[in-house]
């Protein structure tokens, strides 16, 4: 069985209206993994600049392994401004450090010895780290008790109907959102189909062990072969929901591992990405009752 967890893609700071966090959906899962207990690890690339420099400084703070090549390039900023509901809409920077994340004897030694990575599709937009992620998922030992989550995480225009067929050919467990669906069945010939067929197709055609639906304030849904979860959304003061889709993969990742079933931990996962919905950013600390 590995030792790590890794979220592997884009290390990056959310220049939110009241300042400057720490973001990028690998470093958010990897950091609300460990929270529970796991030796999770973020892989990313920063720029030898000063923004580069807090972000090595924020993940100490934070306790947040990390394995950071620094490249030439600038670290990476998300320009993030929010509608009246929370809601967050991003401009990405491009040519920026994490879409140059080499790939290593070490980083290869960490994927021989990973339990669970998730990826996501944005972080492919470059040649340079979609190889990484490739060869570090392809390195990766198969097992039922190794997981590869691909949480989609379509952004901007920065993704293709190759790097999706590919990275849901490598992965056996998916993360996607209902606008994500509607997209992804467009680009598939699905539109016929309801939000359960077409993701019940997706699971089957990729043979996936998990394909997990979230709808925002209408629920989340975790979807088997033989079985089907479904958790409503809390209802809760919303400050941001900057990276709460992060941590309820995180969580949710974390509760399998520990023996939990898929609807126990559905339901934590639900309550956590609902605590982090009532805080600014992506990483607060999370409650001890969350993380028992």
């Amino acid at each position: 069985m590995g030792k790590f967890i890794v979220g592997m893609g884009e290390a990056l700071w959310d220049c939110l209206p009241d300042g400057r966090k720490i973001g990028g959906a690998p470093a958010n899962f990897a950091y609300h993994v460990g929270q529970f207990g796991f030796e999770s690890l973020a892989v990313s690339a920063i720029g030898d600049d000063e923004l580069g420099r807090e972000i090595v400084d924020k993940f100490n703070q934070r306790n947040l392994n990390f394995r950071l090549d620094t490249v030439a390039y600038p670290t990476g900023t998300v320009q993030v401004t929010l509608d009246e509901k929370g809601i967050p809409c991003y401009e990405i920077m491009e040519n920026v450090a994490w879409d140059n994340i080499p790939y290593s004897s070490e980083l290869e030694a960490i994927a021989r010895d990973c339990r669970a990575v998730c990826f996501g599709s944005l972080a492919q937009r470059s040649e340079v780290s979609r190889n990484t992620i490739n060869r570090f998922l392809d390195a990766m030992p198969d097992g039922e008790d190794t997981y590869k989550i691909f949480d989609i995480n379509l952004r901007q225009h920065f993704y293709c109907k190759e790097t999706i067929v590919n990275s849901l050919n490598k992965c056996n467990v998916l993360k996607i959102n209902d606008e994500e669906l509607v997209v992804v069945s467009e680009m598939f010939g699905m539109t016929g189909l309801s939000d359960e067929q077409a993701c019940m197709k997706i699971l089957t055609d990729y043979n996936l062990r998990m394909l997990i639906l979230t709808c925002g304030t209408n629920g989340s849904y975790v979807f088997t072969a033989d079985d089907m979860s479904f958790q409503p959304t809390p209802k809760v003061e919303v400050a941001d929901t900057v990276g709460a889709g992060d941590s309820f993969t995180g969580s949710f990742v974390a509760s399998i591992l520990k023996g939990k079933t898929i609807q126990e931990a559905h339901k934590r996962a639900v309550e956590v990405s609902a605590f982090v919905c009532t805080q600014n950013g992506a990483m607060p600390r999370l409650p001890e009752e969350l993380i028992a």
